[in-house]
């Protein structure tokens, strides 16, 4: 669908028609404006944060496994077979539960990260079409997301579309 529309685009403009030499076009760099607003450094922060958080748990958890299974080791050939068979019990739970929590810590970040993002990416389309009305443009373009091969440095309105985005987030 996107490339006909393009395709489309592509040809109406070709054709020299009036439509052609009144259209105001522009693109932005959605991934970048993600990257490098105020709004997607935050979010980034906050990820690091709870990431920091998990790995600090992850570490202390890792280091009772390791206790845990050294001592298995070390007292193995010593304990008779029934205390034998509950440390091993003990030390597979204990890594069933690191595993899950690995796992568990893995989905929420990997939650968290798309939540942020999904709530920037609504701001940031409402902010393109805000912008783009404003300023009479007849189509702005998610560029590197479309087929655009070539654009002028000049149509890249993703600073402007930054600022109004870091502006708005100052407002909240």
């Amino acid at each position: 669908m996107k490339r006909l529309i393009l395709l489309v685009l592509g040809i109406t403009m070709m054709t020299g028609s009036a439509w052609a030499a009144d259209a105001k076009l522009g693109y932005i760099d959605m991934q970048r404006a993600l990257n490098l607003s105020e709004a997607g450094k935050t979010a980034k922060s906050q990820l690091q944060e709870k990431l920091k958080k998990y790995q600090e748990q992850i570490n202390t958890k890792q280091a009772d496994l390791g206790k845990l299974k050294n001592d298995l080791e070390k007292q193995g050939m010593t304990l008779n077979e029934a205390a034998r068979a509950a440390k091993e019990k003990d030390y597979q739970q204990k890594l069933k539960d690191f595993q899950r929590f690995t796992k568990d810590a893995e989905e929420d970040l990997q939650a968290r990260d798309a939540d942020f993002t999904k709530k920037i990416l609504e701001k940031l389309e409402k902010i393109v079409y805000d912008y783009g009305k404003k300023n009479g443009y007849t189509m702005i373009f998610n560029a590197p997301g479309t087929w655009l091969l070539y654009a002028d440095k000049a149509t890249d309105l993703t600073e402007d579309i930054m600022k109004a985005l870091n502006t708005d987030n100052q407002k909240k």
